[in-house]
């Protein structure tokens, strides 16, 4: 009996094992699956992946003169009325605002200090012309005068020569009479001349004494003539010295005081010229975004900003912020793939050439410094040799972007890698010809843009 049951069991557990064998049709689609997935996975990994560096960012105009600015009031006063309305499209030099001044008479006042300012300026240059006359009279003068002195002075050295001869003659005819004098005292006392004749010879030797002093006292005359000559010859110098200063000081002042008036004036005539516009253009062709004062209403000062201005540009950029981490990665002249906000799109980052609705740009410009939060700026403009971005009308300033910067093109196995071992991305050089090229499209961006200036 217990042998039966045992040879049951056996019979029992034999057709069960043999029920559960695989059939042959199962093991060969195991065996396919497999292998296909093993050659999907060598080829996953022999497949080229595009490393990239993703940013996000919005559009600006290319040229920082076209991008979003303020409009001032140029005076002081209130808005008298908008010419514009938020989201109008103007012209260069076309009126946007009229400004009110809180003054009516200010005009008036103004007008007034100008023509009192015009007085005080011909004043002033009446002044200056007359100092000017003086002191070249002064110059002229002065080498006259001092000729005049001169021959003054060589006048009274010739009469004191003059003199020094009369006082020799003098001096001589004094020694004659002395000894006429001398024979005749000697003759009267021997009897030998009379007294007439004695007398004769002394009143001769008086006369020629009297005639020596005349010409002694002529000569300390011309001699003192001369010295007191050239003492006034020293005076005029002096004098005519100090008037040829001061009338040059006093024109300096005069000249001072005319810059000080024209200054004065040109303010004026600065203040008044504004005060007489009392409007608000635009700057150049564009769009009024906001009006930030209320007409009649708000009191705004010089400089006060009273709207917010979108200049008109057909050259356009993206700036991309990107993570400090990855800046070491990205060089002038990368290609870039974009996908704007509202336009719809399907972006493989490792496989550019796979997306759809992103458009290609270009790296002109990396930022030296952050912005204060350890993200750096990448300035992006259009990729000649794709296709172009999206029309202007569309593709408006401050539109979001997300951006990928292309870097190198590795296998998508060592990606995964490199991800897995956390190493960071290839750092590939800046190539020469790429950065000649980039430096020529900037020139020619640079060169249309002036042109669209002109």
């Amino acid at each position: 009996m217990h042998n039966h049951e045992q040879a049951s069991l056996n019979s029992a557990l034999t057709d069960t094992l043999t029920n559960a064998q695989t059939k042959p049709i199962a093991r060969r689609i195991a065996r396919s699956l497999l292998t296909l997935l093993l050659i999907l996975m060598i080829f996953l990994a022999l497949t080229p992946w595009q490393q990239n560096v993703r940013g996000a960012g919005r559009v600006v105009a290319y040229s920082p003169a076209e991008r979003q600015q303020l409009i001032s009031a140029p005076v002081e006063g209130r808005v008298s009325r908008w010419l514009v309305r938020e989201g109008s499209q103007v012209k260069q030099g076309q009126i946007i605002a009229e400004l009110l001044d809180n003054d009516p008479l200010l005009l008036t006042r103004l007008n007034s200090e100008q023509e009192a300012l015009l007085a005080r300026q011909a004043a002033v240059e009446s002044r200056v012309e007359t100092f000017r006359t003086q002191l070249l009279m002064a110059e002229q003068a002065r080498p006259q005068a001092l000729s005049a002195a001169e021959s003054r002075i060589e006048m009274a050295k010739q009469r004191r020569s003059a003199a020094a001869q009369n006082q020799d003659a003098a001096k001589a005819a004094k020694k004659t009479a002395d000894l006429n004098l001398y024979r005749q005292e000697q003759l009267r006392g021997k009897g030998l001349a009379s007294q007439r004749t004695l007398e004769l010879a002394q009143l001769e030797n008086a006369q020629r004494d009297a005639e020596l002093q005349r010409a002694e006292a002529g000569l300390s005359a011309s001699e003192s003539e001369i010295a007191a000559l050239q003492a006034d010859f020293q005076k005029l110098g002096a004098d005519t010295t100090s008037s040829i200063e001061k009338a040059r000081a006093e024109l300096n002042k005069a000249m001072e005081d005319q810059n000080y008036v024209q200054a004065d004036l040109l303010k004026l005539q600065t203040r008044l010229a504004r005060q007489e516009t009392q409007t608000i253009t635009a700057p150049q062709d564009g769009t009024v975004l906001r009006l930030l004062a209320n007409p009649r209403a708000e009191l705004v000062k010089a400089g006060q900003d009273v709207a917010i201005f979108v200049p008109d540009t057909h050259f356009r950029a993206v700036e991309l912020w990107v993570d400090g981490n990855d800046l070491p990665l990205i060089v002038t002249g990368s290609h870039t793939r974009l996908q704007f906000e509202g336009y719809p799109a399907i972006q493989f980052g490792g496989w550019p050439e796979f997306s759809v609705g992103s458009f290609g740009g270009q790296v002109t410009l990396i930022d030296a410094t952050d912005d204060g939060k350890g993200h750096f700026r990448v300035l992006i403009s259009p990729d000649p040799s794709d296709l172009p971005w999206p029309d202007p009308r569309f593709l408006r300033q401050g539109v979001r972007v997300n951006g990928w910067v292309l870097l190198g093109q590795v296998t998508l196995g060592y990606e995964l890698w490199r991800i897995f071992n956390g190493f960071p991305p290839l750092v590939l050089p800046e190539p020469a010809s790429l950065s000649s090229k980039t430096k020529d499209d900037s020139k020619s961006v640079s060169a249309d843009e002036k042109k669209s200036y002109d």
